[in-house]
């Protein structure tokens, strides 16, 4: 009998899955690790056949071994995004899928659009302002730099809706994911802007809409020979991985908010009602009747793999108790860890980090250590941000890589002043790819959950003074630097530019 629940989700640099029961043990898990392509300086790309649809085939192939295709008895996908990738009427990639906000291509089109349709109407219909995680400018520059491309353009996709549509047939995209396709989705009406989107992709087939637990969709016979799966087991409709790992770990009610530990660090708050702020991004829900307020740092884990590199490659091990050794503030120490442009709230893709307070007396372990307080202060701005429009969490749980070691947490609540619930299974998307399978069945409430906490960590008050007036210079420092690191990024831009250009003939 059919019974259990498959979850896939495709990420940045891995894709994971995984097989529940329906009390949400968890059975059997696969991972496959893959390559983001950074073709030209702001762009982050990944090939859809090679990546997305491969690592779903082959995570199948691994899982369907253990547990065998007629026992799977729905499957959900999730993937990073909001991303773009053009395709014809018949799902075939036209190109590598331009990713969500780490590219930063369309900063012309950014412009173009606020000012076509005004910041303020963008913000009021679309609960955010275009930035670089936004579709709409994306598919501007398409129009605009690859008119080859886009003359064969009938659809797009995201990498989950790239899955169902492989799996399925279907052309579908689920509400939350559409959400942030600022911007073509109006999020009051909760349906397309079609009139914003046939000015900015004309002749684009829109997809159906759907939320993400519905099931849209069978496996075909052609996907069943290829996956291993039953003809016609139930998908639905998955969606962004965040939302997806938010819903693992049961942030699912008003006031819940998810602290993602990854290469980015990421924020997902469940809201009572839509709360459009320029500072952050205001989307829907994973479920009907929901809402949500998200924020994203352009790096944290990323800065952390970059200096590891630079110090010569230690295990993370040796650099976190070099940093526990440290005293808190790092001997003077700020870091603005803004190595890759800043997402919210500053919205500033010239952003540039910064490591500043730099003595002959300071070591590695002092600045591994700055390097995580850097991220914890950038995390206490955003909760500044979400109590300032009137969404302050009331619960918050913290998942990802990040984790597993207790230096990184223990910083950000000291320096927050807020306890994280850490759940015991950090499986991520996949697992909440699973729960929203079980919920398309009927099988789950949409309000329940399948998480335990695993440990709860609690700020240590003893150093509460010290970071409060650090944090007070390190919102001082991005502003006092901004000038200065523009012009830097405009003269490593051109650089970086140069060096990719075919050399010059040299003259005598």
């Amino acid at each position: 009998m059919a019974e259990l629940l498959l979850g896939i989700d495709v990420g940045t640099a891995s894709s994971k899955g995984v097989v529940c029961s329906p009390d949400g043990t968890i059975l059997h898990t696969a991972v496959r690790p893959h390559a983001l392509t950074l073709p030209r300086p702001g762009w982050a790309e990944h090939d859809a056949e090679t990546v997305w649809w491969q690592d779903v085939v082959e995570l199948l192939g691994e899982l369907l071994a253990a547990a065998p295709g007629d026992s799977i008895a729905a499957v959900c996908v999730s993937g990073i995004g909001p991303c773009l990738l053009p395709a014809t009427a018949g799902a075939a990639p036209l190109r590598p899928a331009i990713l969500y906000g780490i590219d930063t291509r369309a900063t012309r089109e950014i412009e173009e659009l606020t000012e076509r349709y005004g910041a303020d109407d963008v913000l009021r219909r679309c609960g955010s302002p275009l930035t670089s995680q936004a579709v709409g400018p994306k598919l501007a520059w398409l129009v605009r730099n690859e008119p080859e491309v886009w003359a064969r353009t009938r659809r797009m996709y995201m990498a989950s809706s790239f899955a169902v549509a492989r799996l399925t047939g279907e052309y579908v995209l689920d509400h939350h994911s559409a959400s942030q396709c600022d911007p073509l989705y109006d999020l009051s009406a909760q349906s397309w802007n079609e009139a914003w989107a046939e000015e900015i992709a004309p002749g684009l087939e829109l997809p159906r809409l759907a939320w993400p637990s519905d099931v849209v969709g069978g496996v075909t016979a052609a996907a069943a020979a290829e996956t291993g799966l039953a003809i016609g087991t139930p998908v639905c409709a998955g969606t962004i991985d965040a939302w997806a790992e938010a819903v693992s770990v049961g942030v699912v009610s008003a006031g819940d908010l998810m602290l993602m530990y990854g290469t980015t660090m990421f924020l997902v708050l469940v809201a009572d009602a839509p709360r459009p702020d320029p500072r952050l991004w205001t989307t829907v829900g994973a479920f009907p009747g929901t809402a949500s307020l998200a924020a994203g740092m352009a790096t944290s884990g990323a800065v952390t793999d970059w200096f590891r590199t630079l110090v010569g490659g230690p295990p993370f091990g040796e650099l976190l108790a070099a940093a526990s050794e440290a005293p808190a503030g790092s001997e003077g120490l700020i870091v603005l860890p803004y190595f890759a442009g800043e997402r919210t709230p500053i919205f500033d893709p010239q952003a540039r980090g910064v490591i500043c307070g730099l003595t002959l007396r300071h070591g590695v372990g002092h600045v591994y250590r700055a390097i995580l307080e850097g991220t914890a202060f950038a995390v206490r701005h955003h909760l500044d941000v979400f109590a300032e429009v009137g969404a302050d969490p009331r619960r918050i749980v913290a998942v990802g890589g990040g984790t597993q070691g207790d230096l990184w947490t223990q910083i950000v609540s000291d320096v927050t002043g807020v306890p994280q619930a850490v759940p015991a299974e950090t499986v991520g998307a996949a697992y909440g790819d699973a729960f929203l399978a079980a919920v398309g069945l009927g099988l789950e409430d949409p309000e329940g959950t399948w998480a335990r906490a695993d440990r709860l960590v609690q700020p240590d008050g003893r150093s509460q003074s010290h970071y409060d007036k650090l944090y007070g210079l390190y919102r001082d420092l991005y502003p006092a630097t901004r000038h200065v690191q523009h012009c830097l990024a405009a003269i490593g831009m051109a650089s970086a530019e140069a060096a990719a250009s075919p050399a010059a003939d040299d003259e005598p």
